[in-house]
């Protein structure tokens, strides 16, 4: 079947509906077969996304992944409200100050894990600080798929929630305190480039948190004045996807978090408004987000191309190994500092592996703001390479490869966590 739509569409323009309208029906059957084996729906629409991307099919070649990729924002956007819709400061008081100490410990745990393990492989300080940087961001889209799939309640799921939420803020700022680092150190080395200041270096991360949370915090009370008087579930839902379109739309134009601004948003509603609104809000979002994570995940998996495994090679398998140990003893130690109720101490680690947009995102900052920075390693048919440049081209390719990794078993972690800690019914 996938052969005769391909010889065909082969000779014509794909329809872009034609192949949403494919991907969402394959995807939900896709889905349901993984369950056979136990494993998360996710999977599935992840494999769908890899049959039909330029792994294998083609279908989504890389022009249509870039014309679709809105559907990846809208679902970054719900997936975020939602987070900040489950962080309410009574909850998160019950937890105490243990949240706050896994959030830091394994975000700061797996940067010094990662930077050591990296060093003694590589022996070059920009290259390990910058994977080091990599490490603490998340993909809390796998970990949220997850908990609504199979509707985990309890306090590792609230613990989840909070981790996954905030620990992308933070991976933002160390991801700059660390390029302004490498940035400095390759400038040294640049003749006739002039040298940027650590704090002129840091601005535009600082800048990048401190908006989102102040958009977010904005767009926040208006929906809070709007919805005052809402009782239909059909009206919320307009203005919802409404404000999710215009906070997004936002955050394109100032180059914000998508995933901040819109978790602020869902904080300060959670807090502020009557219960009856924010329950409404939980179930609109619960109508309409499979639908996404079908289109989010199958166009995740057709990003993921396969063809990259055989280049990640030692420096990717020790990125893997050392940003693992990093986020789960991180987090363990940070539970037991912040002294958490045994499982989340024990399980919250496993929940939080998933990596991808983000880590992708810095990888690609990474490649185009420190081209033609440091000195000159090799030439290339008259082209001088510069250190910049071999750290922006083994960043992206490397990252892009261990995402697969992290995409696959990060899901599917997270439910074995959610399971032992017997916050799904099984």
């Amino acid at each position: 079947m996938f052969t005769i739509i391909q010889n065909f569409l082969s000779h014509h323009h794909t329809p872009v509906l034609f192949l949403l309208g494919t991907v969402i029906i394959l995807g939900f059957y896709f889905g349901k077969s993984t369950k056979l084996f136990k494993l998360p729906s996710i999977i599935g629409y992840m494999i769908l996304g890899v049959i039909l991307g330029p792994s294998l099919f083609d279908l989504i070649d890389h022009e249509m992944q870039s014309n679709l990729s809105f559907i990846t924002e809208i679902a970054l956007g719900f997936v975020a409200l939602s987070i900040g819709l489950e962080l309410s400061w009574r909850s998160l008081k019950k937890q105490g100050m243990g949240i706050i100490s896994i959030i830091f410990a394994e975000s700061f745990i797996a940067f010094g894990v990662t930077a050591i393990g990296i060093y003694l492989l590589t022996k070059d300080i920009c290259i390990s600080l910058i994977f080091a940087s990599f490490a603490p961001a998340s993909a809390p889209a796998g970990t949220v798929a997850i908990i609504k799939e199979y509707k985990a309640k309890g306090s590792l799921t609230k613990a989840l929630y909070a981790v996954v939420g905030f620990d992308d803020g933070l991976a933002i700022i160390i991801f700059g305190f660390s390029a302004a680092i490498v940035k400095m150190l390759l400038n040294q080395e640049t003749p006739g480039v002039e040298s940027l200041s650590f704090i002129q270096s840091m601005i535009p991360p600082i800048k990048e948190v401190v908006l989102s949370l102040v958009i977010g915090g904005i767009t926040a009370v208006i929906i809070s004045l709007l919805t005052r008087k809402i009782k239909s579930k059909s009206e919320l839902l307009i203005l919802v996807v409404g404000f999710i379109l215009f906070s997004n739309g936002l955050c394109t134009i100032f180059h914000l978090s998508l995933i901040l601004t819109n978790m602020v948003i869902g904080l300060i509603i959670v807090n502020t408004q009557r219960h009856e609104l924010v329950h409404k809000m939980h179930e609109v979002l619960s109508d309409v987000m499979p639908l996404f994570f079908i289109l989010f995940f199958a166009l995740a998996g057709a990003n993921l191309h396969v063809s990259a495994l055989p280049s990640l090679g030692a420096l990717g398998l020790v990125y893997i190994l050392c940003r693992s140990v990093g986020l789960i003893g991180g987090a363990r130690i940070g539970g037991i500092i912040g002294n958490v109720e045994p499982k989340i101490k024990k399980y919250v680690g496993l929940g939080i592996l998933s990596q991808a947009g983000v880590a992708i995102g810095l990888a690609l900052i990474v490649k185009q703001e420190f081209a033609g920075l440091g000195k000159v390693v090799e030439i290339v048919n008259g082209v001088p390479i510069h250190s910049g440049d071999r750290i922006g081209t083994i960043g992206i390719t490397t990252i892009t490869a261990t995402c697969i990794f992290f995409e696959i078993i990060g899901p599917i972690l997270t439910k074995v966590a959610l399971t032992k800690a017997g916050e799904i019914k099984t």
